[in-house]
């Protein structure tokens, strides 16, 4: 078993940039990457970006690459999510989720833990 529970999100104007935090516990040794996923109202479930338990490779939405950075602390066993310039369609409920697997990182059938979710409202 995986937790994780992320922290960082609120309201903020466009513009603004927030930080988003997954902390993850249990058995995380296996962990191979640790996502971020984003559903707005009305919407599917849409990736965000991923990274590697180890090394260095990271993976983004065309969407928010250039405005957003992924990364991770594992001696706190964190994943954080650095989100610039956001816009009033980055509003939408943030998960970090984990995977024991390789495969295709963009597709939330990867991942088998969820976080419960965290608020980001960006207004006009």
């Amino acid at each position: 078993q995986v937790q994780l529970v992320e922290s960082g999100g609120g309201l903020v104007q466009a513009g603004d940039s927030l930080r988003l935090s997954c902390v993850a516990s249990g058995r995380t040794f296996s962990t191979y990457a640790i996502g971020w996923f984003r559903q707005a109202p009305g919407k599917e479930r849409e990736f965000v970006a991923a990274i590697k338990w180890s090394g260095s490779t990271t993976y983004y939405a065309d969407s928010v690459k250039g405005r957003f950075t992924i990364s991770r602390d594992n001696a706190k066993n964190t994943v954080y999510l650095q989100m610039n310039s956001l816009k009033p369609e980055d509003t939408a409920v943030y998960y970090c989720a984990q995977t024991w697997s390789r495969g295709t990182y963009y597709s939330a059938d990867l991942y088998n833990y969820w976080g419960q979710g965290t608020q980001v409202t960006v207004s006009s």
